[in-house]
């Protein structure tokens, strides 16, 4: 599904399914943050039961003002304490499945808003 036009100022995602999301034409079969001002990062988690803290201090270092955390093939809420790290610098995090985290993503990264898309895009293998 199309999402977007070709081309924004912002990074945007240009497509996605359940399986994948698409920016710069190019296809991220894998989770991975996306960011407004470019971030393009891989992400090592594939399912929701298997995220730690760790992998929310990575999205800490990019320090966006809002996180559209994607679980996955539907909406899957984590425990606050995950991502306390977040809550301590006044960052919010919203949860919704993949693909709604792509739309939402687009339009507030349109708006200029510094936000990351934290997507989980599941495949076969687990969490790392």
């Amino acid at each position: 599904m199309k999402l977007q036009p070709d081309q924004l100022a912002q990074q945007a995602i240009q497509a996605a399914e359940v399986d994948w999301v698409q920016v710069d034409g190019v296809q991220i079969r894998h989770s991975v943050l996306i960011g407004a001002k470019g971030e393009n990062e891989a992400w090592a988690c594939e399912q929701p039961s298997a995220l730690t803290a760790s992998h929310f201090e990575q999205i800490l270092a990019h320090k966006p003002e809002l996180v559209i955390f994607g679980s996955g093939t539907r909406q899957q809420f984590v425990h606050p304490k995950l991502y306390q790290c977040l809550i301590n610098q006044g960052i919010g995090l919203e949860t919704m499945d993949t693909l709604a985290a792509c739309r939402t993503y687009n339009v507030l990264a349109g708006e200029g808003r510094h936000v990351l898309a934290a997507l989980i895009i599941q495949g076969d293998a687990t969490c790392a």
